[in-house]
């Protein structure tokens, strides 16, 4: 007898075992799904689970958790998303990241809703799923190669084409470095918290999936249809069709006005001609060309060749919004072929590009000032605006080859080893990790979620608040203490909901039509409440994981310089240390937490149906 059919799933997470070179899969039921959905929600619950107290991030026993949802596969745009859960180096805590591409769509092709990696293999190898088989390969001579040299040599070993969707790690996660990532299907990046280097720890080269024959049962396909068109629309329609027409980076302009651009290492807010760096000169002087996700409809992944300056003739995928940030204001850059060749080479070593690009920020802060000379860096010149210099010591950290080695450890870690004036420079959380690539002294509350969430990167927020899109009124003052947490905590859910689903956010923006996709596919009864209370139980179970792994209310602070004054600019004289303590306590009391440490109320988890978790508090 064939099992129950789950309308909206697979109904199968595929496990595997490094150590013993040994797979199997594990069924699900429904009750499971309609609990937790999918993505960060089901992963942070095996994370729960299966990695106790006292299990390291390089440890055998740390799981990678990929997971994709019940959108994933379907005709939804953008529906070839999946997320990833571990323990992650940058916080020795959890973390949660999603990536797009085909990755997710193929993995659900092939018969599984998720994969579970445990153990370390005993030599580099590589895992193929194909035709719901799986395959452990020697991947020996995959070592040393990047990311997208190891892709393009998986896709020509196996003959497979477009067929396959490959993740990889590059030099910097075969050599732990902290904030290593995964990269796939040509430029795709697993970007926070250092997933990479939980592939690095575990010997594991890269993870390959074929397209498989299987497709996700959909309860009501013409209904699903009909909504899928209207999300659609609305996504190409959001903020007057500016992602749609530029991209994530046409929110430059805006960045540039708001002061949320981050300027040579927060030093300033002020960045004058900019404008070759926006999307509106890119994509009218160089060659592009669309590369979409599984099934996207939104002009926003393009492959772009330089068409003038110094690296004219370059290709490589057009920098998003954080990569033009990272490589262009935070160290001092105006030239968007640079973008380009820095951006592609920080995906081809496999680093996270936001902790590259505050790290290599510091460097020239702290060479400029002296307290940092050639004899520290290797006889780089480590100046504003010096990309071949920058590209040297990206290459050098990658490798950890000498002052790269201190760097490998992210900026936080490597302030502190320096130690002195220097280390009042560095922008980080007091939990280790840095921020996304804006200004977010500009985003009060971007900088709270920053240093307040258990993901390692932003979890209640994404850019402003927009409450309005939840049918809630608008933000009236963004620097108010009463009025961003409690505006914070309100949204706090929906964002965690979307990376339950197996597809990208861009191309969900109205809520309520998200939810109705949802109830088409699996056939549940669903509305915007039922969503928030699965984001909530995602949160409040990454909290409390984190809890068990040594978090505590000092380490949810910015660093000096994160929470500095801005000295000129938009927002110049905007401090947000005053009110502090003010803004982290409403947060707590708006979450259901106490408001003193943080730690959910037993009550808040008995609502969010997590009563089992309360003896852990």
């Amino acid at each position: 007898m064939g099992r129950k059919t789950i309308f909206g799933y697979m109904g199968q997470i595929l496990r595997v075992d490094l150590s013993e070179k040994r797979s199997w899969n594990e069924e699900l039921d429904e009750e499971t799904f309609q609990k937790y959905v999918g993505g960060v929600c089901l992963g942070a619950k095996y994370l729960s689970e299966e990695v106790p107290q006292g299990v390291e991030w390089s440890s055998p026993e740390n799981r990678l958790i990929l997971v994709t949802g019940p959108l994933a596969g379907t005709r939804v745009s953008g529906s070839g998303t999946f997320c990833a859960v571990g323990k992650g180096p940058m916080t020795n805590m959890a973390t949660s990241s999603q990536a797009n591409g085909f990755f997710g769509a193929f993995l659900r092709f092939s018969g599984f809703d998720g994969l579970i990696i445990q153990g370390r293999a005993s030599s580099p190898t590589l895992l193929l799923i194909h035709n719901s088989k799986v395959e452990f390969r020697d991947a020996s001579h995959l070592v040393g190669k990047d990311t997208l040299e190891t892709e393009d040599a998986i896709k020509l070993e196996l003959g497979l084409g477009r067929k396959l969707s490959v993740y990889a790690i590059g030099p910097a996660g075969e050599n732990l470095v902290r904030f290593a990532c995964l990269v796939g299907d040509g430029g795709h990046v697993v970007a926070h918290n250092g997933l990479g280097a939980i592939l690095g720890s575990k010997n594991l080269k890269a993870i390959a999936v074929h397209r498989g024959e299987f497709r996700p049962p959909i309860k009501d396909n013409n209904r699903l249809s009909t909504l899928a068109k209207k999300l659609l629309q609305d996504a190409k329609n959001f903020n007057n069709g500016r992602l749609y027409k530029w991209g994530t980076n046409g929110v430059f302009p805006a960045a540039v006005k708001g002061g949320f651009l981050p300027i040579k290492n927060y030093t300033t807010n002020v960045f004058e001609d900019y404008e070759k760096l926006t999307p509106q000169y890119t994509r009218t002087h160089f060659e592009i060309r669309p590369r979409p996700c599984w099934a996207c409809g939104l002009h926003h992944v393009h492959h772009v060749r330089v068409t003038e300056g110094r690296y004219e003739g370059l290709e490589g995928e057009e920098p998003e919004f954080e990569c033009v940030n990272a490589w262009g204001p935070l160290i001092g850059n105006h030239d968007p072929g640079a973008l380009v060749m820095l951006s592609n080479l920080t995906d081809r070593m496999g680093l996270d590009v936001n902790e590259s690009g505050w790290t290599i920020a510091w460097v020239i802060e702290c060479f400029e000032r002296g307290l940092l000379t050639k004899r520290e860096t290797e006889g780089l010149e480590m100046t504003w605006g010096n990309v071949e210099e920058i590209s040297k010591l990206i290459k050098k950290i990658a490798h950890r080859e000498g002052f790269g080695d201190i760097l490998a450890q992210g900026v936080r870690y490597a302030s502190e080893q320096i130690g002195g004036e220097a280390a009042k420079l560095a922008v980080y959380t007091q939990k280790g990790n840095t921020p996304r690539g804006h200004d977010h002294r500009a985003r009060w509350s971007e900088l709270l979620d920053t240093c307040l969430s258990d993901t390692g990167t932003i979890e209640a927020t994404f850019g402003p608040l927009r409450p309005d899109l939840l049918g809630q009124p608008p933000v009236e003052n963004q620097f108010s203490p009463e009025e961003v947490p409690r505006i914070s905590a309100m949204v706090s859910g929906w964002h965690q909901f979307e990376d339950c689903l197996g597809v990208c956010r861009f191309c969900i923006k109205n809520p309520f039509l998200t939810v109705q996709c949802v109830e088409a596919v699996t056939g549940w009864k669903m509305d915007l409440d039922y969503a928030m209370t699965v984001g909530r139980r995602a949160i409040n179970l990454l909290r409390i994981f984190n809890l068990r792994h040594g978090l505590r209310r000092e380490m949810e602070r910015p660093s000096p310089r994160y929470g500095s004054v801005p000295v000129d600019g938009p927002v110049k004289g905007k401090g947000i240390m005053a009110e502090w303590d003010k803004l982290v306590e409403n947060y707590y009391s708006h979450m259901g937490w106490d408001p003193k440490t943080g730690k959910p109320l037993p009550k808040t988890l008995q609502v969010l149906g997590l009563d089992h978790l309360i003896h852990d508090l």
